[in-house]
Order: structure tokens, then sequence, then C-alpha cells
């Protein structure tokens, strides 16, 4: 039986948390090779620290684009902000390690004779969609999100000049009824300049939290937990090692939903941990979206080299109004058989759309004009309501 009653957490990340500057830098990788061919491979890895960027891994594509990923990334670092002693975009030590892409792993993937792209590995990977919000995400995660995006734009902006690039947020929410009712807690962590006090911030970025939240969820029992630790002047990757990858919670449902393990950051889409995850929150998404429950829960499972799903769930959460093993024959019907090259063709993934996801997460995003997010779009509501 679900509870009625209890209370939730997630976290968010700022696009300069050190992780989140390497999926940046990953991504940037991604699109470098894309935009020079559409169907290049890449398995990028990024480490940042203390005056150090490092990226690592394996591609196939155009050669030239190599020489131009340093120019790339080292804009990607000023877009974020970091211009610090510790880490600066523009003479902190840069190594690039990118080597060929192993012919046993692209024998299995590439189509050949009558053998269908296969998938760039095995694997299982989610997809969630929930009413509580208007995105049809969490609303814990889609609020820590929202709080950083906004003090984000008024750093950048130059609004707030005390603000820098790292920050953290975390909300605890109550649910009543298995809705959200009010924030128990707040928590942000954002890096300041020198000689700001914990109170100084607080005064700071209070007003943008409270125009994120509802109107109501915050109420004299809030309690607020800003910069807690009392100083943070050191941050970014000078204050601590980043790596790509290591964000997976944050970059999705935030704990709500269950999750496969894989990254997203780096990888082309012919990596089903990116391409099938992200089908599988497109269709769960339509199906909330259709009013055919209040959840959904996807799951697809992949072998390496295999082009068919091994298998494809749903769960509705006892919120359905139709039958998920119906749904089961007809989502993966909508998108071509849920095939590697079937999800690449219907949400359009060759193309360099990537470095736009690397913060404040993948999902719970505006579908653009350009095709970034193309998984958010909500297409399929009025096929999904014929099929009942």
């Amino acid at each position: 039986m679900a509870r009625s009653s209890y209370l939730f957490t997630s976290e968010s990340v700022s696009e300069g948390h050190p992780d989140k500057v390497a999926d940046r830098i990953s991504d940037t990788v991604v699109d470098a090779f894309l935009g020079a061919d559409p169907y290049a491979r890449v398995a990028c890895e990024t480490m940042v620290t203390t005056q150090r960027i490092i990226i690592a891994g394996e591609v196939r594509g155009p050669g030239e684009v190599i020489a131009g990923l340093e120019t790339k990334i080292r804009a990607a670092v000023k877009d974020i902000g970091y211009e610090q002693n510790g880490f600066h975009w523009a003479t902190a030590h840069y190594e690039c390690h990118l080597h060929a892409q192993s012919a046993d792993i692209a024998m299995g993937v590439d189509a050949a004779g009558n053998k269908d792209e296969g998938a760039g590995d095995q694997g299982i990977m989610f997809g969630y969609a929930t009413n509580e919000t208007p995105e049809l995400m969490p609303a814990t995660l889609q609020y820590s999100h929202n709080i950083l995006k906004v003090l984000a734009e008024a750093r950048h902006s130059g609004k707030e000049k005390g603000l820098e690039p790292d920050a953290k947020s975390q909300v605890t929410l109550l649910y009543e009824n298995g809705k959200p009712v009010r924030a128990t807690s707040i928590v942000l962590s954002t890096q300041h300049k020198a000689g700001l006090t914990p109170a100084d911030i607080a005064d700071m970025v209070k007003p943008y939290i409270l125009k994120v939240l509802p109107e109501g969820f915050v109420t004299a029992e809030t309690e607020w937990h800003i910069n807690p630790t009392g100083n943070f002047v050191i941050g970014g990757p000078d204050g601590d090692c980043g790596l790509t990858g290591r964000k997976i919670i944050v970059d999705t449902y935030g704990g709500a939903a269950p999750h496969g393990g894989g990254a997203f950051s780096g990888k082309d889409p012919t990596k089903v941990d990116r391409s099938a995850a992200y089908i599988s929150r497109y269709l769960a998404k339509n199906v909330v979206a259709a009013g055919l429950s209040d959840k959904c829960t996807i799951q697809i499972g992949y072998a390496i080299g295999v082009s068919k799903p091994l298998s494809f769930y749903v769960d509705l959460h006892d919120t359905g109004k139709v039958d998920p093993a119906k749904l089961e024959k007809i989502l993966p019907e909508l998108v071509g058989g849920a095939s590697p090259r079937a999800i690449r063709e219907h949400l359009n993934l060759n193309r360099p759309i990537y470095a736009r996801t690397a913060a404040y997460g993948h999902f719970g995003r505006a579908a653009e004009a350009d095709g970034g997010f193309s998984w958010e779009k909500t297409d399929l509501v009025d096929a999904l309501k014929g099929a009942f």
C-alpha cells in the first residue's frame, strides 16, 4: 500500500560544480564531433582539478576535430564563469588523451549486411514521469534545479556580484496523499567572494528561492540551511576534483525513480545509456501527459551489438487508467521498436545538442527549436489516447 504522508528529498548541483564542469567538457567534445560528422562515435571522460583539465576516451570521426577541442573546452569553462587563481579558463593546463574507438566495439555496433545497428553497450535504462509538476518531474528535484538556475542567471547577469559558479541545493517536501504540500527544509551552499558571511548570502539568495517554490510551500516551520559550513570561497575544481558521470541522480529523477547506472555525458547517441534513457523518459512523459496515469516508470534492457530490446517494462504505480501490459506492446511500436537506430531517428539525436544538457537536469526541460531536448515533446498524446 502506498504511503499517504511522507518526506522526500532531492538535490541538484550548479553548472560550476566540479562534476558538472567535467560533464560540460565531455559533452562539448560530443558536440564538436557530431557537428563535424553526425555519425561520429564519442566516449569521452573528463577530469578537472586545480588548474588542470584532462580528457580521455575513444572516438571515431574527423581527425581535425581533436585539434580544435582545446579552444572549445576553454570557451565552455569561460562560459561557466571560472576565472579564479585555482581554476582559470585561459591558464589551466590542458591534456588530451583521446584515441580511436575499439574495432571490436565498432563491429558490434555498426550496421552490416542484414544486421541492423546494435546497441553500443549492454544495460538497463529507465524513464519516469509524474504529474506533480507542470514539467511532469518530481517536485523535489525540479525545485532544486530551478533554485540553482535562477541564481546562475543572477550571477551571469551581474545582478549578484558576490556569487561564484559552484553551488548545491537540496529541497525536502512533505507529501500528503501522494502530493507535495510544503517545504520542510531548504539547503543551499553557494561559492561566494571573500568577505561575505552566511547571513549575507542568506539575505541575497532567499528572495530567489521564494520565487521558485509555489506560494504557501515555505512556512514559518521551514528549516533553512544557507552555507551551513560557514564559508565557501574555495570551490569548483580547485576545491574538489570533478569527474564525468558522477551526478547521475541529479541528471535524472532525484532518487524518485530507479536508475540503470549509466551516465549520459560524453557519449554519442549510439550509446543506449544515453539514447534509451531519453526515449524511456519520452514515452513515460507522453503516457502521463495523455492522462493514462499519474506516474509512469519504463525500463528497457539491451545487449551490446543487438538491435532489438531484450525487455520493455511499464509500471504505472497503481495510478493507471489502462492496462500496462497493453502499453508494453503499444509504446515500442510508436518509436520503431525502440532499436538504437529507431531511437536516434525518432528523436533526431545525431546533432550537436548535448552541452546544454550537462547542468540542471536532462529532463523537465522545454523542447527547443533546433532539436535540443526533443525527448521532452508530448507529440504521442493523441496516438496514445486513440489506442485506448
